[in-house]
């Protein structure tokens, strides 16, 4: 049988291009696919990255099936837009420019007390290197369907009234808003917590990748690691199996 196995971020520069076909026999699973992936290039740094199959995270276990889109996902650092879902959860994908501003009147409501904002800017420099710019990129379906869930958790787990979250693709200069988190509640400690929580858990789970341009070069930035569970290492298993 035949997969498509599409590469992002790092990963997409280890194994020359985007996507590629890879033939298995029948009944394959992910890990017997990395395995394959690993003879054809020794040094594709395959430990910690994590693994989707048809845009949903999947263990090094799971059974492949003809025609099946596999994803290979670096640790993520940080569609077309997906737009509002309701009135109390707004997330998105953009291309364009995060208008901070309209986003944050928009979130609030008479009913609140608080409003906690998260605006995440791009610098001017890391670790002493002088930033010229910034791209983004992502598995745009997954992302998106996973920033819905996120900002749904949110609203459950720490009982606030509205998320917004909202993340620039494609390159970004100096001082443009890179995500913007917004958080609405009757009460600040409530607020102050999911906003914490949601960019903390986008950061780990949310399939975006970052690569950074200085005066002397550019690199992938380091992502951080997958919470336990996603991350499948260079044979193959499933962290935590």
């Amino acid at each position: 049988m035949r997969v498509r196995v599409v590469a992002f971020g790092v990963l997409k520069d280890w194994l020359g291009g985007a996507e590629q076909g890879v033939e298995l026999r029948e009944g394959a699973t992910v890990g017997e696919l990395l395995a394959r992936l690993g003879e054809r290039q020794a040094e594709l740094p395959l430990r910690g990255i994590a693994v989707s199959v048809n845009a949903e995270y999947a263990a090094a276990s799971q059974v492949l099936m003809e025609g099946d889109e596999v994803g290979l996902l670096p640790p993520v650092s940080g569609g077309s837009s997906s737009g509002a879902e309701s009135a109390a959860v707004v997330t998105a994908l953009t291309w364009d420019p995060i208008d901070a501003q309209a986003l944050v009147a928009g979130a609030k409501g008479d009913e609140d007390g608080a409003v906690v904002v998260f605006d995440g800017i791009v610098r001017n420099n890391t670790r002493g290197r002088r930033t010229l710019f910034l791209d983004y990129e992502a598995f745009e379906e997954m992302a998106a369907k996973q920033m819905s869930e996120l900002a749904h958790q949110a609203q459950a787990r720490f009982g606030v009234r509205q998320v917004t979250l909202v993340h620039r693709l494609g390159r970004l200069q100096v001082g443009e808003t890179s995500v913007l988190i917004v958080v609405a509640s009757a009460h600040r400690a409530q607020a102050f917590e999911a906003c914490r929580w949601l960019i903390d858990t986008l950061k780990q789970t949310v399939p975006i990748w970052k690569k950074e341009t200085f005066e002397d070069g550019s690199v992938w930035a380091a992502g951080e690691a997958f919470p336990a569970g996603l991350a499948v290492d260079s044979a193959g298993e499933s962290d935590g199996a």
